[in-house]
């Protein structure tokens, strides 16, 4: 399957409901604060993850995955492209049941490796824009 064919996204935008936000930012102007935000006001549980901060957008703030105390389905990933390849590691080993890369974040073998693991993958994309391109209902 087309990893970021429009039915893929959807289903994983529709069957989520907790997202680790790796790489989040506190400054309200970036790009990984507002679309956690967002992700919040439609009913997504969101983790942050970033080993600079204690608390990001009212939420205690990890810093790995392997920290978060609780089942998560998707990493989305704000991190440049060379680091993701162990962030796919953490997501498969704490069970996550889908990798996201944000807009620019391209990564062949991080993608191959969540894959083969059984994660979905998405590239190249941004979950908040996706939510309006395919009318997402939840």
């Amino acid at each position: 399957m087309n990893m970021s064919s429009d039915e893929n996204i959807r289903s994983i935008l529709q069957e989520t409901k907790t997202i680790a936000v790796v790489g989040i930012s506190h400054k309200p102007q970036r790009a990984s604060h507002q679309v956690a935000k967002f992700l919040m006001e439609k009913g997504y549980t969101v983790i942050p993850v970033n080993p600079k901060y204690k608390e990001v957008l009212g939420e205690t703030c990890y810093a790995t995955l392997e920290d978060i105390p609780v089942a998560v389905d998707m990493v989305d990933c704000f991190r440049r492209s060379e680091t993701i390849v162990p962030i796919a590691e953490s997501a498969i080993k704490i069970g996550a049941k889908s990798l996201w890369m944000q807009l620019g974040v391209i990564n062949e073998e991080a993608a191959a490796m969540a894959e083969a693991a059984g994660l979905k993958v998405v590239m190249d994309r941004c979950p908040k824009m996706e939510y309006f391109i395919l009318k997402i209902e939840r």
